[in-house]
């Protein structure tokens, strides 16, 4: 098969991605949806399951997803304020705790805290955001419960029968479908907040029982907000390649 774009084409348009966190109200075409979700079924899966699953939040059901999502976080953020007392308030009602399918929240390993730390220093030095600037950060924070101002919010699940093996599928799935939605012209921003909280999204679609929500996929026009051409460092390659045996 003859590829219809050079390699430095490619080697062009995959290093041009990045994550969008400010976006157009700008409805996306259902039609150019669904060639999303095509172009990410044409990824890798194990043993063709296709293990996964995708709910498609635009409008009405976005909008209480979002509702629900800001709730829970204000609820939490007010609970801490208040100390011990707000702390203890927040275990008994449970009501902003973490519910996720997935254990969202881990300590990053010793190894990958250096660039976890760089990639949120220089993002918040990006927004103008100071480093003791806690109601500017927990501002910025919330801004993943309104999908950044997506018009469309995509929901991955997972198959909790393939175990890692589905998660992988998903994720190969997704990274189809982001570059898919750049190829297009659109913005994504794959979303680890947005399986924080699994019911208020369980809520709004029939989701079967197996499967797990794994993070949601804000989508949709770009803004020409300086965010948007902000760019995370990319470790050298070397520092991911296995040195071998001596």
């Amino acid at each position: 098969m003859t590829n219809s774009i050079s390699s430095e084409q490619w080697e062009n348009f995959v290093q041009s991605r990045r994550t969008t966190r400010d976006f157009l109200d700008t409805p996306v075409p259902q039609e150019l949806i669904d060639q999303l979700l095509q172009d990410g079924m044409a990824a890798a899966s194990w043993s063709n399951t296709r293990p996964y699953m995708i709910g498609i939040a635009q409008g009405p059901t976005k909008d209480r997803i979002s509702k629900e999502f800001l709730s829970r976080w204000d609820a939490a953020q007010k609970a801490l304020d208040k100390g011990i007392w707000g702390k203890l308030k927040l275990l008994i009602t449970r009501y902003g705790l973490p519910a996720s399918d997935y254990r969202v929240f881990r300590p990053y390993p010793k190894e990958l805290v250096p660039r976890q730390q760089k990639v949120g220093a220089d993002l918040y030095g990006a927004l103008g955001i100071a480093r003791d600037d806690t109601k500017a950060r927990r501002d910025q924070w919330g801004r993943n419960y309104e999908f950044f101002g997506a018009p469309v919010s995509l929901f991955v699940f997972a198959h909790s029968g393939l175990g890692e093996y589905a998660v992988s599928d998903a994720s190969l799935f997704a990274q189809n479908l982001m570059l898919s939605a750049h190829a297009h012209g659109l913005g994504a921003c794959a979303q680890g907040a947005s399986a924080l909280w699994a019911k208020p999204v369980r809520d709004e679609f029939k989701v079967p029982k197996k499967y797990k929500l794994l993070y949601g996929i804000a989508l949709g026009y770009p803004s020409d907000h300086s965010v948007n051409s902000f760019q995370a460092e990319r470790i050298d390659i070397e520092n991911i390649k296995l040195k071998p045996n001596d």
